[in-house]
Order: C-alpha cells, then sequence, then structure tokens
C-alpha cells in the first residue's frame, strides 16, 4: 500500500499556478488561491502565480516562459480545460509536452466519478513533463483544485511518497537533451 517513508527527506518543489480565466480577477481567483494554500501547506513553494485569458497564444506563452525558468519544477494551471469553445488549456499545454503523463487525467477523471458521477467526463484535465517541468492542467472549479490536488499531486510532488513519485524522477526529466 502506498505511504510516506519518513525516514526519506522531504524535498520542496517550486511551483507556479496559472489561473485561465476570462472574468476572474486576484480578488476573487478561488481555485488559484485553494492550490496556493494546498502548495504552501505541504511545504512547497509558490513560486510564481498568474492569471491569463482563455487564448491558447496567451496560455502557450505563459507557460512557456515558467518550463523556461530553471527556478520552477512544476507548472498547475486551473481553468479552460472543459468542452467549451473558449476551453483551450489542453490545446495550449499539451502542444508544448515532451512526454504526456496520460495516467494524471485518467485518476482525476476516476477519482471525481465518485463525486459527480457521469459529468467527470466534461474535464480534460491533462498532464505532462515539458523542458523537465511538469504540467497539469486541472478544471477550474475550487473542489476539482482541492481534488487534484489532495488526491493526486501532494502524495505525487512527496518524494518521501513510496513505492514512488514524480520528485525523484527530475533530475532524469531532461536526460534526452543532453
Amino acid at each position: 500500500m502506498p505511504k510516506i517513508d519518513e525516514s526519506r527527506p522531504f524535498l520542496p518543489v517550486n511551483i507556479a499556478v496559472v489561473t485561465v480565466s476570462d472574468t476572474r480577477s486576484a480578488a476573487d481567483d478561488r481555485s488559484g488561491d485553494a492550490l496556493a494554500e494546498r502548495i504552501a501547506g505541504a511545504g512547497h513553494k509558490v513560486a510564481a502565480r498568474t492569471i491569463v485569458k482563455d487564448d491558447i497564444a496567451a496560455i502557450r506563452a505563459q507557460v512557456q516562459a515558467y518550463i523556461a525558468d530553471p527556478q520552477i519544477d512544476v507548472v498547475l494551471t486551473t481553468g479552460g480545460t472543459g468542452v467549451t469553445g473558449r476551453d483551450v488549456t489542453p490545446e495550449a499545454v499539451e502542444a508544448l509536452y515532451e512526454k504526456a503523463i496520460p495516467g494524471f487525467g485518467e485518476l482525476f477523471r476516476y477519482l471525481s466519478y465518485a463525486k459527480v458521477g457521469t459529468s467527470t467526463i466534461q474535464s480534460r484535465a491533462t498532464g505532462g513533463v515539458a523542458n523537465g517541468t511538469y504540467v497539469f492542467a486541472l478544471p477550474g472549479s475550487p473542489s476539482a483544485c482541492r481534488d487534484a490536488w489532495d488526491d493526486i499531486l501532494v502524495w505525487q510532488l512527496d518524494n518521501r511518497h513510496r513505492p514512488c513519485n514524480l520528485v525523484e524522477l527530475m533530475p532524469r526529466l531532461r536526460e534526452h537533451m543532453a
């Protein structure tokens, strides 16, 4: 059974949060707030936080800037993963992936099914690796952000999580670029 191995050191990671929205501001970004609180609460660092419009070019440019920054280990986006015309986050970030992590979206939807039933099919949550940086696109609701963090990311971004975790792979994410 998965567990935390207390004999291993906790290694904090630097995480950028990108809220994708045409309507949110810093004053009412509840999803970004939920992620930032959880990131800090878990002992990680919110390295950057921003809001961008639902626009492929704007989303991609912001995520590219963060993945180019050697100080950022993970980029979490929230919003724009649905199926409406303005929901373009997967199109923006998946084009940047060198390697997709299909299990993230699959697991997110599996866990979400217990809470929202078949409505989970409306989420196009996705994850991948781009320029040695993990990128995860989460739905825009605070509840979905909490679920993705509490049920998946908090564990996979903890070096002590056994039998394995994403943090211990970080030194090897750029092997193909050498």
